[in-house]
């Protein structure tokens, strides 16, 4: 993957003057509206060149009492002659859709199916929205931080004792693991001796 270019970015914000330019740690991407996701991908191959689909990527930007309520969405696209890259990024709340950039960069399709089956997302004009990883009966979205994993509850947390402590000596209170939620949530099963 190429570093994403200032540049590149910079010209984007031109033509599109809603967008935003912003830095961190030597990238640089444009933030756009949910709307204007489309428009950004089709400026960034038909005015900036970018016809290498990179990457499409979503996280779960929820903050403490927002969980799984607010999604980032990233796009990585390559400008192969300047050898250049140019990251796009959108943020989508609870009532918004993402629109399809598949008809942009055929590649991008089975990335936004992955995100919207794993986060959530709903897509709008995805041209084949059919699960890809999952069951159909399988219920939830498990890269959100609000996704409990039960394996979790089941299984106690793996992880080797502090130095100094052996497994017959009293411990300190055992903490849930990340994605458990407090032990009222269901009873738990005798922990596995191995």
């Amino acid at each position: 993957m190429t570093a994403a270019s200032p540049e590149l970015a910079a010209r984007l914000q031109e033509l599109l003057p809603s967008g935003v330019t912003k830095a961190a740690f030597g990238q640089s991407w444009v933030q756009v509206e949910p709307a204007e996701w489309h428009t950004a991908a089709a400026l960034a191959r038909d005015e900036l060149g970018c016809l290498m689909f990179d990457w499409l990527g979503a996280e779960d930007a929820g903050r403490p009492g927002d969980l799984g309520r607010r999604h980032t969405v990233l796009l990585h696209v390559v400008n192969p002659l300047q050898q250049r890259g140019l990251s796009v990024r959108t943020e989508l709340g609870p009532e918004d859709e993402l629109p399809s950039i598949a008809g942009v960069w055929a590649g991008a399709a089975w990335h936004e199916r992955e995100a919207a089956e794993m986060f959530g997302l709903a897509l709008a004009g995805q041209p084949e929205p059919a699960r890809l990883l999952l069951p159909d009966s399988f219920v939830g979205h498990p890269l959100r931080k609000d996704f409990v994993l039960a394996a979790r509850v089941v299984r106690p947390w793996p992880g080797g004792l502090e130095p100094g402590e052996s497994s017959s000596a009293p411990s300190r209170r055992r903490l849930a693991p990340p994605g458990v939620p407090d032990p009222s949530w269901g009873p738990r099963r005798e922990e596995d001796p191995r």
